[in-house]
Order: C-alpha cells, then sequence, then structure tokens
C-alpha cells in the first residue's frame, strides 16, 4: 500500500512540475533603484529552500541552546538508575537475612549523597539485627530531619529496638513523640503499643489496644484471643480483695469464663482471698459443662459451706470418672477436711495408684499427722519430696 501512494506521489510531482515549467508567469521584486525578475518556477523551488534551510538552522541552534538541560537529564538519569540498583541491593539483602550486606549497601547509597532516610533506617536495623548498637545509633542519629514521614519511621524504628532489648520505659517515651506528632492510629504502632503496654505490664490498656487493632484487622484472630486471655489472667491476679476480683469477673468475656486455664486461674484467686464458695460454683459449673482432670483438683481446696454436699456432688462426677486422679484427690481432701479418716484415705490411695503426684503425697502426710502418725506422715512427706525434685 506505501509503495502505490510514492507511486502516485510521484506522478503527482512529475505532473506538477511538467505544468510550472510550462508556466510562463514571474516574480519581480523591486528595491528602488534595483529590480529583479524571476521565473515563477524558480522563486518558488528557492523559497522552498530557504524555508527547508531556515527550518534545520533553528532547529539546530535550539538543540544546541538544549544541550546543558540534556546533559542534566541524563546525568539525574543515570544517578537515578545506580539509586535505584543500591536501593535494590539494600533491601534485598535485608530481606534476605544478610544483614551485613544490607548495612554497606546503605552506607554506600549514604556516602552518594542519597538523602532519604530510608538509607540509614534500614542501616540502624541491619546492625541492630547483628547486636552492633553503637552503629545503630549512629545510623538513627543521621536518620534525623524535619520531613513527617522520615521521622515517623526513626521513631517506629527506635519503639523497635528498645522493645526488643527490653527497655520498655525508652519504647513508650518514642511512642509518646509519636502521638505528639499526631500519628496514633496507624496498624503498625498501634502494635509495636501493644508489645510496650504487655512489657510494661498495663493490661487495662493492652486490651484497649487489643480492641482497635481487631477493628483495623491488624491482628490474627487466634493471636488476638491468646493475648485477651493473657490480660485477663494478669488483670485477676491483680485484684487486691475479694470486692474487687469479684467486680473484676463481672466483666470478663462470656467466652473466657468457659475457657479451664481461665477457671483456674480465677477459682485460685477467689480461693485466696477467701471466696470458696463463688469458686465451688464456678468450678462446678465448669466441670458440669466440659470435664477437666486438672480443674477438679482446685474442687477439693473450696472447703467451705456445705461439704457434705460437695462430697455428694464429686461422688456424682466419680461415677462418671472413676479413674480420674485429680478427682480422688479433691475427694480425699473433702473427706479429711470433714473428718472421714476411712474415705479420706481410700481415695488418697486411689488417686496415688492412679497418678503419683506431690499434692497427693502431702495430702496423705496431713492425714497421718492427723491420725497421729508420725512416721507414716514423714514418710509420706519424703516421697512428696523426691518427687518435686525428681519432676
Amino acid at each position: 500500500m506505501k509503495f502505490l501512494l510514492w507511486i502516485i506521489g510521484l506522478f503527482a510531482a512529475a505532473a506538477a512540475l511538467a505544468i510550472v515549467s510550462q508556466n510562463p508567469a514571474y516574480v519581480q521584486l523591486v528595491y528602488p533603484p534595483y529590480r529583479i525578475e524571476v521565473s515563477l518556477t524558480v522563486f518558488v523551488a528557492l523559497s522552498l529552500i530557504t524555508f527547508v534551510f531556515g527550518y534545520w538552522l533553528v532547529r539546530l541552534i535550539s538543540s544546541f541552546l538544549s544541550l546543558p538541560e540534556h546533559v542534566r537529564k541524563y546525568r539525574l538519569g543515570r544517578a537515578q538508575t545506580r539509586s535505584r540498583k543500591l536501593l535494590d541491593d539494600m533491601l534485598g539483602a535485608f530481606f534476605e537475612g544478610r544483614y551485613a550486606d544490607a548495612e554497606k549497601a546503605a552506607v554506600r547509597a549514604i556516602k552518594k549523597g542519597e538523602t532519604s532516610a530510608l538509607h540509614p533506617i534500614i542501616a540502624a536495623r541491619s546492625a541492630h539485627e547483628l547486636h552492633e548498637f553503637n552503629k545503630r545509633d549512629a545510623y538513627l542519629a543521621a536518620a534525623e530531619n524535619s520531613k513527617i514521614g522520615d521521622a515517623t519511621m526513626r521513631l517506629m524504628a527506635t519503639t523497635k529496638f528498645k522493645l526488643d532489648q527490653h527497655d520498655t520505659n525508652a519504647a513508650l517515651d518514642s511512642l509518646r513523640l509519636l502521638h505528639e506528632r499526631g500519628v496514633k492510629s496507624h496498624p503498625g504502632i498501634l502494635s509495636l503499643e501493644l508489645k510496650a503496654q504487655q512489657q510494661a505490664g498495663d493490661w487495662d490498656e493492652v486490651l484497649n489496644l487489643l480492641k482497635q487493632l481487631e477493628r483495623h484487622q491488624a491482628i490474627d484472630a487466634e493471636d488476638a484471643a491468646q493475648i485477651r486471655q493473657q490480660a485477663w489472667l494478669k488483670i485477676i491476679r491483680q485484684q487486691k480483695d475479694l470486692a474487687e476480683l469479684t467486680a473484676c469477673l463481672k466483666h470478663a468475656p462470656a467466652e473466657l469464663k468457659r475457657l479451664g486455664k481461665f477457671v483456674a486461674a480465677a477459682s485460685a484467686e477467689l480461693i485466696r482471698h477467701g471466696g470458696c464458695e463463688q469458686a465451688r460454683k464456678m468450678l462446678s459449673d465448669s466441670l458440669n459443662s466440659q470435664w477437666d482432670s486438672e480443674l477438679v483438683m482446685l474442687y477439693g481446696d473450696c472447703q467451705t459451706g456445705d461439704l457434705v454436699a460437695q462430697i455428694e456432688q464429686a461422688e456424682k462426677w466419680l461415677k462418671l470418672h472413676d479413674r480420674d486422679a485429680g478427682l480422688l484427690l479433691a475427694l480425699g481432701k473433702l473427706c479429711m477436711h470433714q473428718k472421714l479418716w476411712g474415705k479420706a484415705q481410700s481415695y488418697l490411695d486411689a488417686s496415688v495408684s492412679l497418678k503419683p503426684d506431690r499434692a497427693a503425697y502431702e495430702a496423705l502426710g496431713s492425714l497421718s499427722e492427723l491420725l497421729e502418725k508420725p512416721d507414716e506422715a514423714a514418710r509420706y512427706y519424703q516421697r512428696a519430696m523426691n518427687f518435686k525434685s525428681n519432676a
């Protein structure tokens, strides 16, 4: 198709040239006292030549004048290419765990005049992983500037470093500076603050941060559940008396109250503060819902109120779990407290036969003391001590 168009164009040019060459017209240029006459064909040809030459000359001058800009762009392009390569090398080494190479690449970039805070931050994080803390702090100092984004990176890195070294107060100071800069609800900062508050033991704030992270969908559900359970276990152990503990347990999430570990901790604290009746009810509800061999041992420590009813309840469970050593131990303790010496001895012996346990041997030693059998008590206590040392 292009060849056909060229042929048509050549024929058209030839026809136009033939017509013009036969044209008798002329052009007269007058500049007194001078007068020039040229044929129209020559004038058109000279005009075209002049136009083409003028256009070429203008382009040449323009290119010459823009040469410095082209050189500047060329140099800038080369510098950007080198910068990208250094950045790729640095980040690649860092995320591959080659921290020494990452640090070297970051230092090369800084020496070549790179002004981004990313390079000293990566150098600092690499030095931190290599436990070269003096170099790390020097890189952090080099990252200080007035740009909001760079300052945020630096403070977040500082917070992480201090948390890794368990310098909780310094980490909280860095987080406070971030808050003062208006950076509060960033998921990354919330995660760092969660770890800082865990180290500081501020479990109420841990629960608050956990809610925010869940709202941002920035934490795994299983991890959140574990942290929530840990926080509540710490909180109930921090209560000073029965009234505070009772009020605290009322606000605990319902799903936690169904977990054996939480029920065990709460029951132990209730017993410690004298709330044996509340502990007994909590243990009974949990055990009736889901049997737990470890949990049932605490039931024997709730020695208050109607002990006969407690023993009857435990004996009902025994029909379903007749080979549960923890339940037999609990029954032995309850019977001993109720002065049912024979039943207590029988249950404790059965517990030891199924699962020798320090607590069972200590209970047998206490029973022997109550029965005024000091030699037998000493033997049981010795077994308890041996069991403890072997464990």
